[in-house]
């Protein structure tokens, strides 16, 4: 079973991080979220989430997949936090799966993971005179790095996510128990 980071800062995107906890817990991994401060959260629209843990408490355990939800200000939170930074970095060491959504490649630019590649993210999020290309699509996947644009795109996001982690047959599996073509 797939081990999964979902750090959670004030400011996130309600339906980004919920559709990833979702999706990810019904293709049977272990999900985590961790705030930054091992309190309840706040998210952009005053949702409050009450994470599984603080972030100090995953400092030294490892994960298939970290992925960071967007939202602002939560996604310049996450990307402003060294301790963030630090498992983003030594999950692109260990060349495991990434995940970001909407501002969120801010953290992973912010890491320096990102030059050379082709991400995505919502409009405007990043500059365009950046290391990296911004392709515009829905969903980027380049090596094991794996962008999405905003809450529209955040089951197709998931979805890849499931993927990346559990194959092609296991993605089909949750898209149809959700009734989703």
């Amino acid at each position: 079973m797939a081990k999964v980071l979902v750090p959670l800062a004030a400011g996130f995107e309600e339906l980004e991080a919920i559709t990833i906890i979702d999706l990810l817990r019904r293709a049977g991994f272990e999900v985590i979220t961790a705030g930054l401060d091992g309190q309840p959260v706040t998210a952009s629209r005053k949702t409050v989430v009450i994470p599984d843990t603080s972030i100090d408490q995953v400092m030294d355990q490892a994960f298939d997949l970290i992925v960071l939800p967007g939202g602002l200000p939560g996604a310049d939170n996450l990307r402003d936090d060294q301790r963030v930074q630090s498992l983003i970095k030594q999950q692109h060491q260990q060349e495991k799966t990434i995940g970001a959504i909407c501002a969120a490649p801010r953290a992973l630019a912010a890491a320096g993971v990102l030059e050379g590649r082709t991400i995505t993210c919502f409009p405007g999020a990043l500059e365009p005179d950046q290391p990296f290309n911004i392709s515009g699509a829905g969903v980027e996947i380049d090596g094991n790095i794996v962008t999405s644009r905003g809450p529209g795109t955040a089951m197709d996001f998931a979805l890849t996510l499931i993927e990346q982690l559990a194959g092609r047959p296991h993605r089909d599996q949750i898209a149809a128990q959700m009734v989703r073509d």
